[in-house]
């Protein structure tokens, strides 16, 4: 079982590389211990979303059905012969990870399968099962079942997450209109995307770092160093984007270059 348990891993480690470098760098620089088990994390999720956002020649919602019946009879079973759902089953039982965490995970990806636009309270459910809670999937692997630590650091955690998905949501606002025809912030108009609006969101994700921040100094130091990469990549990211206007964030996507990516690497391997 070792040789099957080891490709499982390898395949999620494989999808991790192809679909989001900047995330890679974020684990190489975690603790050893804790590779694997984030991977699996980061296979299922991504391939959820890939259901959702890329396979418009076939019947998502029948996919994404499947994919999230496959998902919790590996968990049931304790095995999968699919090897991303294999891996993550695996983080699932060794770190304690809830159902409830997965249920709503999914539930937001059969949001983005109808709904197009958000209100406040959908926005933030939406928010929630996207992003706070691979937060929260990730923070049980760093605190180790430590129940205590996981509570103090869970708030933190889903601002984090919250964060790292609204930062998206300005970046990509123009591909997730112009591709899937969705606008997540409520009440924007594209047409009249003015200054004042993007400020006010750009507001409400700066108390989302903030706040974020305060859980990532208290994280146990074999996984602190790699949370700090992610924020501070994250962070680069969304002040190329306060820096750029409204009407040219709809034109074009803003990219943290890569010499830039290396850079912050090193920073968080010194510890700077």
């Amino acid at each position: 079982m070792n040789l099957f348990h080891r490709t499982a891993y390898d395949t999620s480690k494989l999808i991790t590389r192809a679909y989001s470098t900047s995330f890679m760098l974020g684990i190489r620089t975690l603790s050893k211990k804790f590779h694997d088990p984030v991977f699996g994390i980061y296979g299922m999720v991504r391939y959820a979303d890939e259901i959702v956002d890329s396979f418009h020649d076939f019947d998502k919602k029948k996919l994404l059905q499947r994919f999230k019946a496959d998902t919790f009879s590996a968990i049931e079973d304790g095995i999968s012969l699919n090897p991303v759902l294999h891996s993550f089953q695996r983080t699932v039982h060794q770190y304690g990870i809830d159902n409830d965490l997965i249920i709503a995970f999914f539930n937001s990806m059969e949001m983005d399968l109808e709904q197009k636009n958000h209100d406040p309270l959908t926005y933030k459910e939406y928010i929630y099962g996207s992003a706070e809670v691979v937060g929260l999937m990730c923070l049980k692997v760093f605190t180790e079942n430590d129940i205590a630590l996981y509570q103090r650091l869970e708030k933190p955690a889903r601002s984090l997450g919250a964060a790292f998905q609204k930062v998206n949501f300005l970046r990509d606002i123009q591909s997730d209109f112009a591709e899937r025809g969705r606008v997540y912030f409520p009440g924007v108009d594209l047409n009249e995307f003015t200054l004042e609006k993007k400020t006010l969101i750009e507001k409400d994700i700066l108390k989302d770092f903030e706040d974020a921040y305060i859980g990532i100094q208290n994280l146990p130091s074999s996984s602190s160093k790699g949370v700090m990469l992610a924020y501070q990549f994250y962070l680069k990211l969304f002040e190329k984007i306060v820096k750029t206007p409204a009407d040219r964030l709809q034109e074009t996507r803003i990219r943290v270059p890569d010499y830039q990516k290396a850079g912050l690497m090193i920073n968080a391997m010194l510890g700077i």
